[in-house]
C-alpha cells in the first residue's frame, strides 16, 4: 500500500479505469537539454495558470524545473482558483498554458467558447480529492433538499455534483446550489452560511475536519462519471513554440517519476506550495492518480496521433450529461474531442 505505483494502481481500479499499457518512457529523472541554450527559439516569457492542487504541477514550480529549462524564458505562475477563470484568461490572451477540469475544458471546446487551445497532460484523475461534504446532521442526497451547498460553478466539482443528485434522482432545482470559490467556501461553511459544499482539496481537507462526506469523485467514476484535472495550452503557442511545450510535459513527467521514486521530496515540495506539513501534504497528494507520459499514451486517457485515447469519449460524454442538464446549448461531436487533444505534443516529448 506504500508503494506510490501499487497505490496509483488500487485507485486506478477503484475508479473501474484500466491501467495503460506502459510505453517505452518519455525522459528519465536527470534535466533534459535547455531551450534557447542552442539557437531554439523560445518566447520571452511562458504564461501559466496553476491551481492549488496537489499533483506534480505544484512540483514542478517549487523545485523550479521550467526554470532551469527555459533559461531564455522568463516562466510566470499566475495562480487561479477554478478552470471556469482559466478559461476566461485564455480566452483573453492572458495565458499560454493553464490548469483545468475536465467540465471546464467539455465546455471550452464548444460553443459559445470554443476556445483555441488542446489537452497536451492530464495533470491527475480525480479521486478522493474531491467530495460533497456536508452538515453531520444530513444522511443523504435526498437531505440536501432544500439545503445551500457551494461549488465553482463550471468546475469538475460542479459537474460531480449535479452527477451525484440526478443518480440519486434528486431535482438540481430542489438544491441551492450556490456558486462559490474555494477559498470562498471555506469562509462560508466557518460561519454557517452553507450546508454542504462540493470542493477540492486543500478546502476539503478543512471542510473533512467538521464536516462529512457523503459520496466523492471516486465512487462518481466509478458510475461512470470521470473527472480529470487537465493541462490545456493554446493552439497559438502550441503551433508557435512546440520545443517549449515539448519540455513542459517532461517536466511534469519528471514530477510524477518523483512521487514514484521519492514520495518525501514530492510531498515536501507540494507541502511549501500549499503551506501544509509533510504528512498532510503527502496525504492529498495520494488521493489523486497521477500517471507518466506513457501511461498517458495508453488507450485509456489521450492516446496516440493514430488513435486518439479515451479521454475524448469522456469529454464528449461530459458534454452530453452538461447539454442535458442545460448547462450546455448543445454537446459537440466526439471528432472536436479528439481533435482536442494534443497527443502529437505528447508523442514528440517522448523523443527526447
Amino acid at each position: 500500500m506504500n508503494h506510490p505505483v501499487d497505490r496509483r494502481r488500487l485507485l486506478l481500479g477503484a475508479l473501474g479505469l484500466a491501467a495503460a499499457p506502459v510505453l517505452a518512457a518519455c525522459t528519465g529523472d536527470a534535466d533534459p537539454a535547455p531551450v534557447g541554450s542552442g539557437g531554439t527559439a523560445a518566447p520571452k516569457q511562458l504564461r501559466i495558470g496553476y491551481q492549488l492542487i496537489p499533483n506534480g504541477d505544484l512540483i514542478v514550480k517549487d523545485l523550479g524545473w521550467l526554470e532551469a529549462a527555459l533559461p531564455g524564458t522568463t516562466v510566470v505562475w499566475s495562480k487561479f482558483d477554478s478552470g471556469g477563470d482559466v478559461n476566461t484568461a485564455i480566452l483573453a490572451g492572458s495565458l499560454d498554458i493553464g490548469l483545468a477540469g475536465s467540465s471546464p475544458v467539455a465546455r471550452g471546446l464548444a460553443a459559445p467558447l470554443n476556445i483555441p487551445y488542446t489537452v497536451p497532460w492530464i495533470f491527475d484523475v480525480i479521486g478522493d480529492n474531491e467530495s460533497l461534504v456536508v452538515k453531520p446532521e444530513i444522511t443523504d442526497l435526498a437531505g440536501l433538499a432544500g439545503k445551500k451547498v457551494a461549488t465553482p460553478f463550471a468546475s469538475t466539482s460542479h459537474y460531480s455534483l449535479l452527477a451525484a443528485l440526478a443518480d440519486a434522482g434528486v431535482p438540481e432545482n430542489s438544491v441551492k446550489v450556490i456558486d462559490l470559490e474555494p477559498p470562498e467556501i471555506q469562509a462560508a461553511w466557518q460561519r454557517g452560511d452553507i450546508d454542504g459544499a462540493y470542493v477540492w482539496t486543500p478546502v476539503l481537507a478543512e471542510l473533512r475536519k467538521t464536516g462529512k462526506v457523503l459520496i466523492t469523485s471516486r465512487q462518481l467514476a466509478g458510475k461512470g462519471k470521470l473527472t480529470a484535472d487537465l493541462a490545456v495550452v493554446r493552439t497559438p503557442f502550441l503551433q508557435q513554440y512546440p520545443q517549449v511545450v515539448k519540455v513542459w510535459i517532461q517536466q511534469q513527467d519528471r514530477a510524477v517519476k518523483l512521487v514514484r521514486t521519492d514520495k518525501t521530496a514530492a510531498a515536501q515540495a507540494v507541502g511549501r506550495q500549499l503551506n501544509l506539513d509533510f504528512d498532510e501534504a503527502g496525504a492529498q497528494l495520494s488521493e489523486l492518480v497521477l500517471l507518466d507520459a506513457a501511461e498517458q499514451a495508453g488507450p485509456d486517457y489521450l492516446g496516440t496521433p493514430a488513435a486518439p485515447g479515451k479521454l475524448a469519449d469522456n469529454l464528449h460524454s461530459a458534454a452530453e450529461f452538461l447539454t442535458a442538464q442545460g448547462k450546455l446549448t448543445a454537446a459537440p461531436s466526439l471528432d472536436v474531442y479528439r481533435q482536442g487533444l494534443a497527443v502529437q505534443a505528447l508523442a514528440d516529448a517522448a523523443k527526447a
